[in-house]
């Protein structure tokens, strides 16, 4: 009998997932704030490197201005708590990693740990693309284009939130490789059909550069276009993944890992094989059937809620069984009881 106080067996697992993912998002927290502290002190030093792309096409005697009373301190502050949690990327997504990981197969991980490991690069170079590329150009053009008497002074605090949604814009337009592998290898659609596809996912660029981007061409175009190729790239290595897949089921077929459609060619074959009238081969009656043809595969156990319903239900035949035997024999009693007047006298 079980103690009441105790949980279920079947809540058991579930708890315990919990307490790893909280284990886990409590890692990631202390390692951000770690990298935090390590980085506030040069906050100022990372808005100067942050905001030279602007200062170095702004007019002569002009500069960036703070309109709020807080931003001197709450914009360098921002920028090195997303600093630390953009340097923590590849930490986040090892402790995901390490979270899913023992509920995928062997093959699976083979595939999966590539995928984030190049997703993180990608989104790194997204990011660099976009200074090192596209903010020259962005704000090289913005300046430019500023009417006579106007003088360009931008707030730190709106400068600092139009250059993150740029650095996450261009961070996730570089997944799309990424995305396009998923789709492929989860059997959503094919390579040859996304190619088919191509005049629709390059509109699809370019209406999605067109939200996230300013309102200008050079922008729109210089995140569509990598876009484009990146997808390109997707197809290339999607048509990659798919062939190894196909590959190792091949090996696992011929090593003996007995795949379902080999099991059910062998089932037809003796189908085919054995004689309709339930006669075996060598003229035995074949009314038994062998329990390994199943045709199944690989042996599966039951799991634990499968085996308690398999014991219950033997012990419910074998009850009935036994009321059925004992009303046999009380019925075979009755009919054999004392003999009659008239027996006796026979």
């Amino acid at each position: 009998m079980t103690d009441p106080r105790e949980p279920p067996l079947s809540e058991q697992p579930f708890v315990k997932h919990l307490i790893e993912l909280r284990d886990r998002m409590l890692r990631v927290v202390l390692v951000i704030v770690v990298i935090f502290v390590g980085l506030f002190p040069f906050a100022n030093d990372l808005y100067h490197f942050l905001a030279e792309p602007l200062m170095r096409h702004m007019p002569a005697g002009t500069s960036m201005i703070a309109t709020e009373v807080a931003s001197p301190f709450l914009t360098p502050f921002k920028l090195s708590l997303v600093t630390a949690m953009f340097i923590a990327v590849p930490f986040i997504l090892y402790q995901a990693w390490a979270f899913i990981a023992p509920g995928l197969y062997q093959r699976e991980r083979k595939l999966v740990f590539p995928l984030l490991f190049s997703s993180t690069l990608l989104f790194y170079a997204g990011m660099a693309f976009a200074y090192f590329a596209v903010f020259p150009l962005v704000f090289g053009f913005l300046t430019g284009v500023a009417p006579e008497g106007v003088a360009v002074m931008t707030d730190i605090s709106r400068y600092l939130d139009f250059v993150l949604k740029m650095f996450f814009a261009f961070g996730l337009a570089f997944e799309v490789p990424i995305a396009t592998i998923l789709v492929v290898w989860s059997g959503m659609s094919t390579a040859e059909s996304l190619a088919r596809k191509r005049p629709y996912i390059i509109v699809g660029a370019f209406v999605f550069a067109m939200l996230l981007t300013p309102p200008d061409v050079i922008s729109q175009t210089l995140l569509a276009v990598p876009m484009w190729i990146l997808f390109e790239l997707g197809l290339i290595f999607s048509r990659w993944y798919t062939r190894a897949n196909n590959d190792e089921v091949k090996e696992n077929s011929i090593g003996g890992a007995a795949p379902a459609t080999a099991a059910a060619t062998v089932t037809a074959t003796v189908a085919d094989v054995t004689p309709v009238q339930g006669e075996s081969v060598d003229g035995s009656d074949g009314e038994e059937e062998d329990a390994n043809d199943s045709g199944h595969g690989e042996y599966e156990p039951l799991s634990e809620k499968e085996m308690d319903a398999e014991l219950d239900r033997v012990e419910a035949e074998e009850a009935a069984t036994d009321v059925d035997s004992a009303g046999h024999q009380d019925t075979d009693d009755t009919k054999s009881g004392p003999a009659g007047p008239e027996e006796q006298k026979q």
